[in-house]
């Protein structure tokens, strides 16, 4: 253990050589997503007889991976709050406030319907069907608890899931008490940032003082996200060497054919992001370059959520969107229309859960349905490692589908959703751009990076 211990800490000196050297933060990231994998892999087949021992060494290095991580969630409510209030203060008017947050989830809403269709179509064409995968003394003990986790959300209806946006403690909803307590605090900084909208109509001066006021704050909070960022390499190096080690070969193998076309409807998806953005005359060769911190991130960390301050960062520095519809876009990507969890995901179960109990998925009247359920549940998916199995005890009883098959995936869930976290980044900052490019609002001046524009 001492060896891969000194090993570890060699490679995170390493790459605070390469920050000293000022090399780019996207490349020092790419580096440490291949030396985690390389890491990874060598301690497994070093340590991996040795469960006690690689156990005794992730523990060390889930320092730096949960150190980071949770430094990470420790800035998204202040930077949500303080950047959503600020954002909309700084907006002209409040007509512009409801083009911006309306256009957002208008694409987030039509970019997971789309990706319901590609994950439904993907699975047909698979041939997957849940009926032929052996359920095992582990998997049904899981799915006895799925079926329990069922019974608490089997109730919630589109009009509950609406009120439970609101923010009713916003002490509570800082402190992180519900799943959607970040659209909570987004929508309670969107309040008081429209009281000040109100105030700087009624007086120039009191106007004045509250704009210079949030942006100091702004200042100092975004000055605390960029300290914090700049450790994502390091991060990122954990993270990937704790799934790469810790991974269950037997569980991949069984699974296979899911993993493969997970994957592949991930990847088109992706490329129908692209077609999306040339289509609009914007070029995904550089959305994809600029986007690529944030994206590395959600891939290794498994959370929508802990990458809101990189996904702001990225879209106002590199993407060029505004500060407003960056804010926003970020935030409401974490909780609405997540492409990955909350679109492909539950549409690829429904598909193969359908045939084993006799049913077309294909069918109109199963297909249509499925798309609609999908689209509208997407909204209030928690953006954090596990959510896209929140979004299946969601859709799946809404179609009359069983829970207890979405155990059998469980034992290869992280594999699958590092991919789809950051499908669900792309599908955020793609609202943004996008809604950047049909409103054309001005880009702040310190904003000097290329444009995405073709």
């Amino acid at each position: 253990m001492l060896l891969a211990v000194t090993l570890f800490l060699g490679l995170l000196l390493a790459l605070n050589v390469l920050a000293r050297r000022e090399v780019a933060l996207s490349h020092r990231v790419l580096i440490a997503v291949a030396l985690g994998v390389l890491l990874g892999l060598a301690v497994k087949a070093y340590l991996g007889h040795e469960t006690q021992t690689l156990a005794a060494f992730l523990s060390w290095s889930d320092v730096v991976a949960s150190g980071y991580v949770s430094l990470l969630k420790m800035i998204v409510m202040p930077l949500v709050l303080v950047s959503m209030t600020a954002a909309v203060i700084k907006i002209d008017a409040v007509a512009t406030l409801g083009r911006v947050g309306g256009l957002i989830v208008l694409i987030l809403m039509a970019t997971t319907l789309v990706a319901a269709l590609i994950g439904a179509m993907v699975a047909a064409f698979s041939g997957l069907d849940l009926s032929g995968l052996v359920e095992g003394e582990r998997e049904m003990a899981r799915a006895e608890t799925l079926q329990r986790r069922s019974a608490q959300v089997s109730e919630l209806s589109f009009p509950s899931i609406l009120i439970s946006f609101l923010p009713t403690n916003i002490f509570a909803d800082l402190s992180g008490t519900r799943p959607t307590s970040i659209i909570a605090v987004a929508i309670f900084g969107m309040l008081v940032g429209t009281a000040g909208l109100y105030v700087r109509a009624q007086s120039s001066v009191l106007g004045e003082r509250i704009l210079k006021g949030m942006e100091a704050i702004q200042v100092l909070v975004m000055a605390l996200v960029r300290l914090v960022i700049n450790l994502t390499p390091y991060g990122v190096l954990a993270l990937m060497l704790q799934v790469t080690a810790s991974a269950n070969a037997s569980d991949i193998l069984n699974l296979l054919g899911f993993i493969l076309a997970s994957y592949a409807a991930i990847a088109l998806m992706f490329l129908m992001h692209g077609l999306i953005l040339k289509v609009a005359g914007l070029s995904p060769s550089r959305f994809f370059s600029q986007a690529w911190p944030a994206l590395s991130f959600a891939f290794a960390s498994r959370s929508s959520a802990a990458t809101i301050p990189i996904n702001v960062e990225v879209q106002i520095r590199g993407l060029r969107n505004h500060p407003s519809i960056a804010n926003l876009s970020a935030t409401f990507g974490a909780t609405i229309g997540q492409n990955g969890c909350a679109g492909i995901y539950p549409a690829m179960l429904a598909v193969m859960i359908a045939p084993s109990l006799g049913l077309d998925p294909m069918a109109f009247d199963f297909l249509l349905p499925l798309l609609l359920i999908i689209t509208v549940s997407s909204f209030g998916i928690a953006g954090v490692g596990g959510g896209a199995t929140f979004a299946a005890l969601v859709v799946l009883p809404a179609m009359g589908l069983p829970v207890a098959l979405v155990a059998l995936l469980i034992s290869i869930e992280p594999l699958i959703d590092m991919a789809r976290t950051a499908l669900n980044v792309s599908g955020s900052m793609l609202a943004g751009t996008l809604t950047q490019r049909i409103l054309q609002m001005p880009v702040a001046p310190e904003n000097t990076r290329q444009e995405v524009t073709e």
